[in-house]
């Protein structure tokens, strides 16, 4: 996949009206992308109507602090994980009171591959709000969904992608 600014303005645009269609808020945890997916959305006029906030968590620190990851999580499994990016997900859910929030961390490189986490590895996770109601008086049901991706190119190759699919993501949820 080969995402240009334009590909992505695009699909920034798709992302909007499908969230305003959809009367829910957005917001963003990001890592390797340091707030590109954050920029892309809020480069459409009028995103206000439809972006609450963006989240850059690049060093673990940040990630505990700001979106409530569990330090434990990061010890036990890293920073690029499936459960620090669920984690991070939903703490920029519940910290932003948007409906829709996307996470990413990865190691778009050069430097930073570890055994088993090439660099072009990312791990992407969407936390959505089900419905507009409480549930069992604890807030509403939260769905979250996760993916691996191993994207191939230099450090800009792999960051463009990941916005690309983070964005995509939001379409089908």
């Amino acid at each position: 996949m080969k995402n240009t600014d334009r590909d992505l303005a695009r699909l920034a645009v798709r992302v909007g009206r499908h969230l305003l269609r959809t009367e829910r808020l957005a917001a963003t945890a990001e890592s390797c992308t340091g707030g590109w997916i954050a920029k892309t959305l809020t480069d459409i006029a009028g995103s206000s109507q439809w972006f609450s906030e963006g989240f850059v968590t690049y060093g673990n620190d940040a990630k505990v602090r700001r979106l409530g990851v569990p330090r434990a999580v990061l010890k036990a499994e890293g920073a690029v994980s499936e459960a620090a990016a669920r984690a991070m997900a939903m703490g920029a859910l519940v910290r932003s009171g948007a409906q829709v929030a996307v996470a990413v961390t990865g190691i778009a490189g050069p430097g930073g591959a570890v055994p088993g986490k090439p660099v072009g590895t990312v791990w992407l996770a969407w936390a959505v709000t089900q419905g507009r109601g409480r549930t069992q008086g604890r807030g509403p049901k939260i769905r979250v969904s996760t993916e691996l991706r191993h994207f191939k190119g230099d450090r800009d190759a792999v960051r463009r992608k990941t916005v690309g699919v983070a964005l995509a993501g939001i379409l089908g949820r």
